[in-house]
């Protein structure tokens, strides 16, 4: 015998279930035509690049869950759901072949393969199912926000379940399945069906069963689009259209387009259809809010709730749009204008310049010192499975605060300044930049124009009394390592990172026009900046000016100085011995460029113990100076850098490495606040570990 099943066994009129089956697609499209139309009142956007990178984001993000099984237990959870519902969607699939078009497959090899896996898959989609409900309602319920949607959509999903298994075993008890042993989930329930119920009763309770399973499926099927059920599907779309390398650069704004008439983003008719798409695919799953430094320190600023708060904006919008198209048509109709579909286009775009402005983004919707508070660290895309962007938004916001509002926070106001006149944050003199870096015999491009890498201080490496130290560490290694390098002294200016971060966008291209028209002047090729920040923009920004050159990280080329045998290491009797040392990411070095293994193999190499803390490389957490923030005060909850000083100290770390002047900054900060400590732990930048070494 060939093993195999009637598929309709026991069940009349199943040609009923088409009627139902309408209903349901019908209900199905419409929601999905509801949610494309409420998209589709956003700006235009590009996303359609690089199709085959989008296909391997769906295979790695979505169907292998990289980001989910980041925490661990409720990603394996939720994975044995999705792998039990592709299964079970599988075994749908074949049996519609079968039963609708005449195929003939659901046999032999084939149904075991089918019998065997539903089961097992269906049995830990089960259990998936049942951790979901312990995590949402009784391990963690005051930390996810818990509404009547979820609750639906893990009920329905586990009614599907605990049905389809209960009517598996009803067949198997009322046919006497020869095959019944395949289908094992529903095969212990024979014996003790059997003995409970007589035949008559079996066939009532599989017929009753059959047609509530597939009410509840067809349910399912037809509430996707109207629940957070529907990221299934949104939420590989979402991989498959996220941006791509390189992260963190803004759009460029032309201020010589005389067509503009705003610069940056204070109103919802403004944001694009992608980011009306990413409040779509928010699954308030929290991991954003739990990563942010903001929130976790205590600030008002939740990336998660800001997201819906825009969804909640865009339902507004989708509603003030149909309800002025509607009465739009009601007029056309009156005045007796709807004769050709012409008209009646030109009608529908009259009602759009109809629509009451509503609620602003900045003030209504999103608090403004929300905006300010955000350290552009981007650990709540990192940590988000599904890709929803959050940080360009703010920095698009601030734009507009900045040059359309001049409404910014005071501290601000002095960076620009000082960044307006002197070419730095600081505000020191412009002609002193380079008296440091001169002390130490450092010859300018001017004075050495045959130099093979421009070495770009930054302003912290320049002016900063601390970080000074580490120019002098790195200014040490190169020599070691008989690198012929120059600076451009004082024709340097900030890079403007700081600027473009918090949204004076019109300062950072002033600033980025002069320093690209000086090093094209002088032919240049390579830099290497010790600042991720000032990597972040050469590197990244400048590229959309017409600055376009190798830029490389101090971290990442004195690694190829050791691998090389360049740089060659002396005992470690300057550095001293069993040291233990545990190594601070920087947000731009890490999230922003993938830079983590390079430090800490420099760390290795001089002979320290690496120790890592709790939130390390690309769950790191923010030292608080990022997108801006290294000049501005905090304001509420506690203090971001002491928590991750508190972090670092956690550990037992004799030094705390970094590998940017703002962590170094922060850090040293947030040492000198924890008195007891202060004398035992020293923050280091990675170039001043090694030349003790050197």
């Amino acid at each position: 015998m060939t093993p195999t099943r009637e598929i309709y066994w026991n069940i009349d009129y199943h040609l009923v279930m088409y009627f139902f089956a309408v209903i349901m697609l019908g209900t199905f499209v419409y929601g999905v035509v509801r949610r494309y139309r409420l998209w589709k009142i956003g700006q235009p956007e590009t996303r359609w690049k690089d199709s085959w990178q989008g296909i391997k984001d769906i295979i790695v993000y979505g169907f292998g869950h990289k980001r989910i099984l980041k925490d661990f237990t409720p990603g394996v959870m939720h994975l044995a759901v999705l792998v039990g519902f592709v299964f079970l969607f599988f075994a749908t699939a074949i049996i519609t072949l079968q039963a609708d078009f005449g195929i003939n497959i659901f046999k032999g090899a084939l149904y075991v393969f089918i019998k065997i896996t539903t089961n097992l898959f269906g049995l830990l989609a089960t259990l998936g199912v049942l951790y979901l409900y312990y995590r949402r309602y009784v391990k963690r319920p005051d930390k996810l926000d818990n509404k009547q949607d979820d609750l639906i959509a893990l009920t329905l999903v586990f009614v599907i379940l605990v049905t389809g298994f209960l009517l598996q075993g009803l067949r198997m008890a009322g046919e006497h399945d020869p095959w019944a042993v395949y289908g094992f989930a529903g095969y212990w329930m024979i014996e003790p069906l059997q003995a409970m119920f007589s035949q008559e009763q079996l066939l009532a309770m599989h017929k009753f069963t059959w047609w509530f399973h597939m009410f509840v499926a067809f349910g399912f099927i037809a509430y996707l689009p109207y629940s957070k059920l529907f990221h299934i599907f949104l939420g590989p779309l979402n991989q498959f259209l996220r941006k791509r390398e390189p992260m963190g650069v803004p759009e460029l704004i032309d201020f010589e387009d005389e067509s503009q008439e705003t610069f940056g983003l204070s109103e919802f008719k403004q944001l694009s259809w992608k980011a009306i798409f990413n409040s779509d695919v928010c699954i308030r799953c929290g991991r954003c809010q739990e990563n942010c430094p903001a929130t976790v320190s205590g600030k008002h600023l939740n990336p998660k709730q800001i997201i819906q708060d825009i969804k909640v904006r865009a339902e507004e919008e989708y509603q003030a749009v149909c309800q002025a198209k509607k009465e739009a048509k009601q007029a056309g109709r009156q005045a007796g204008v709807m004769a050709s579909g012409e008209t009646a286009t030109a009608v529908e775009g009259t009602a759009a310049l109809a629509i009451p402005p509503g609620r602003g983004l900045i003030g209504e919707v999103i608090q403004e010192q929300d905006i300010w508070d955000c350290t552009t660290c981007r650990s709540c895309e990192q940590q988000c499975p599904v890709f929803v962007e959050h940080v360009d938004k703010t920095v698009a916001m601030r734009r507009n605060l900045v040059l359309m509002e001049s409404r910014f926070p005071s501290e601000a106001q002095l960076a620009f300044r000082n960044m307006e006149n002197n070419g730095n944050p600081w505000g020191i003199g412009w002609n002193k930049r380079e008296e440091f870096l001169k002390g130490l015999d450092v010859p300018t491009l001017a004075e050495n124009p045959e130099a093979e890498i421009l070495y770009w201080p930054g302003c912290s490496g320049a002016f900063d009394a601390r970080n000074q130290k580490v120019s002098a560490a790195l200014v040490k290694l190169l020599r070691a390592a008989n690198v012929n390098f120059a600076i451009l002294g004082n024709e340097e200016k900030c890079c403007g990172d700081s600027a473009r971060k918090l949204g004076n966008e019109f300062l950072y291209q002033t600033l980025a026009a002069e320093n690209i028209e000086v090093m094209n002047g002088y032919g240049v090729k390579k830099i290497i900046t010790q600042c991720p920040h000032c990597f972040q923009t050469l590197g990244h920004d400048y590229p959309q000016m017409g600055g376009k050159y190798e830029v490389v990280h101090h971290t990442t080329y004195l690694k190829e100085l050791l691998d090389s045998g360049k740089l060659k290491l002396k005992d470690l009797a300057n550095l001293g011995k069993d040291l233990k040392v545990t190594y601070h990411d920087s947000c731009y070095l890490g999230r922003y460029n993938k830079i983590y293994s390079e430090p800490r193999e420099i760390l290795k190499a001089v002979g320290l113990k690496v120790i890592e803390m709790k939130r390390t490389k690309d769950k790191s957490f923010c030292c608080g100076a990022g997108g801006g923030r290294m000049w501005l005060e905090e304001h509420g909850g506690e203090r971001i850098n002491e928590l991750r000083t508190d972090e670092a100290m956690a550990t037992g770390a004799d030094i705390i490495g970094t590998a940017c002047p703002f962590c170094l900054t922060m850090i040293n900060d947030g040492i000198s606040a924890k008195e007891e400590a202060g004398d035992k732990t020293k923050a280091l930048d990675i170039a001043e570990v090694l030349a003790q070494r050197v």
